[in-house]
């Protein structure tokens, strides 16, 4: 497969930008500041934590209207632009000399002292006041404080920031004029894929991707960057060839059958996690603390798993919930439970010119199912785990009909708790039947210390957790979801 050469084509400030002549690895926010000379958008840790590198990039939705999302710019490679469109924090006023309501409201709520951080948290903003004004709904405390989790301060204070949220709402709306930004992505979409020199690869079809993986195994397979952006801004390493899957349409769509999700590879994060918690309402909270929401805006399901990291968060829910992982190389495709496909740490099943397909996970149905997902970091949002579990526990009456638990961050990879489900399997949900799964916790793993937690607190931990569970899902006097949240009651901030 050869596509002609062209340059980089994306919409920003109201036309059509070419750029050519770049590395694959040029970072989005490089360009910005560097050569379209928009320095507004500022660079802080340089690997997606801080939130000072917010944009908004926009894209054509399955139904061809403009959906926006917020992104980081430091770890974005510019040649992912392609066909989309790019807004920073010079493009939000309505007219020479104006504000947009949610920089008028960081002014009047005094919400910026040194300043360094306020462009992104305006974009953060943006895109909340966007998504909400074509909703027709206003968000609550609570909603905004999860849209700024990846917005970090370190002199103001996140009251005022709230505030200049909340107050945003209440002036005229200013709303983006999309039809031009949608006209203009359409027309670019007819353009042909990307390929950058033999160095970067943007397939649209799940065939021609499976045909590149096929012909170049040695290719680094891109997709939301979150990770591999790290590899080139803190380890300065040399990425190869990359092909990139964000505009493999196929691979970015979540089916839902009679039997099970469905859930492509390059499906995002965010809608991954919407997805697992529409069918178990008990994931959503471990699906907003996996990562702020510029991280799940493009970071993918697929990618979490394939890179396989011992505390990867994705892994112990789809574990606890029974997944399997599709593999597939050129036309052939195979499937494995999830936990079969790690290895040894860092080392997975993939065999030379494959690649992860999809993940598919067995529905609810008729089953009697308590499914919880704990994540337990120094940071509660937007933090590495330092221990994540996933459970799943079937009863019948107050017996335990069935049991998965996989636990991340107490091994080298992600693991089943074997000994601990065989104390739990038939048992009563009982106190004594905790404590021996407590007990058989301690044989299931010996985890290590390192500078997220000691071995001895990950273990304590992950016994508190078990107990944690028990409390939540026991047949008799269960706790309700308000006596386990950090918050008093909903929307509280």
């Amino acid at each position: 497969m050869t596509t002609p050469p062209r340059p980089i084509r994306f919409w920003h400030q109201g036309a059509v930008v070419d750029v050519a002549g770049v590395p694959a690895t040029r970072t989005v926010l490089a360009w910005l500041r560097e050569d379209a000379r928009c320095t507004g958008t500022k660079e802080g840790c340089a690997e997606g934590d801080c939130g000072a590198c917010t944009v908004v990039v926009g894209e054509l939705d399955d139904q061809g209207a403009l959906a926006l999302k917020p992104v980081n710019a430091c770890i974005q490679f510019l040649p992912t632009l392609d066909g989309k469109a790019l807004f920073a924090v010079e493009d939000l006023a309505p007219a020479r000399g104006a504000l947009h309501p949610a920089q008028a409201a960081m002014v009047a709520c005094h919400g910026s002292q040194c300043g360094f951080c306020t462009p992104g948290f305006v974009m953060s903003l943006w895109a909340c006041y966007e998504r909400h004004q074509q909703a027709g709904s206003v968000p609550t405390r609570q909603q905004l404080a999860d849209d700024l989790a990846g917005n970090l301060c370190r002199c103001t204070g996140y009251r005022p920031i709230l505030d200049a949220g909340q107050q945003m709402f209440e002036v005229p709306a200013v709303r983006l004029d999309r039809e031009p930004v949608r006209a203009a992505l359409q027309r670019l979409r007819e353009e042909g894929p990307l390929t950058l020199d033999g160095a970067f690869h943007a397939p649209r079809t799940l065939a021609d991707f499976a045909a590149l993986r096929a012909a170049r195994p040695q290719a680094r397979v891109l997709a939301g960057s979150t990770d591999i952006g790290l590899w080139l801004n803190k380890q300065f390493r040399e990425l190869g060839e990359l092909i990139y899957i964000g505009n493999v349409a196929e691979l970015q769509r979540i089916e839902i059958t009679d039997d099970a999700l469905d859930i492509g590879a390059a499906a995002t994060l965010e809608a991954a996690w919407a997805a697992l918690a529409a069918e178990w309402p008990s994931l959503r909270e471990v699906g907003l603390r996996f990562a702020a929401l510029p991280v799940r805006s493009v970071g993918t399901m697929g990618g979490n798993v394939a890179n396989g990291s011992p505390i990867g968060d994705a892994a112990p829910v789809l574990i606890a919930l029974g997944a399997r992982i599709v593999l597939r190389r050129g036309d052939a495709t195979r499937s494995l439970p999830l936990e079969d496909f790690y290895l040894a740490y860092m080392q997975n099943a993939l065999q030379p010119g494959e690649f992860v397909q999809a993940l598919l996970v067995p529905r609810r149905g008729a089953r009697a199912q308590q499914v919880r997902g704990y994540k337990i970091s120094k940071r509660y949002d937007s933090d590495i785990s330092a221990v994540c579990i996933g459970l799943s526990l079937e009863l019948d009456g107050e017996r335990i009909a069935a049991v998965r638990i996989a636990c991340g961050g107490m091994a080298a990879t992600v693991q089943r708790a074997r000994q601990t489900e065989a104390a739990l399997q038939g048992q009563p949900w009982s106190e004594a039947t905790l404590q021996a799964a407590q007990a058989a916790l301690a044989r299931d793993f010996t985890p290590l210390s390192d500078m997220r937690a000691s071995a001895a607190y990950r273990m304590q931990v992950a016994q508190n957790l078990l107990r944690r569970a028990w409390l939540e899902t026991r047949a008799t006097n269960p706790l309700p979801a308000n006596a386990t949240r950090v918050w008093a009651r909903e929307g509280a901030a």
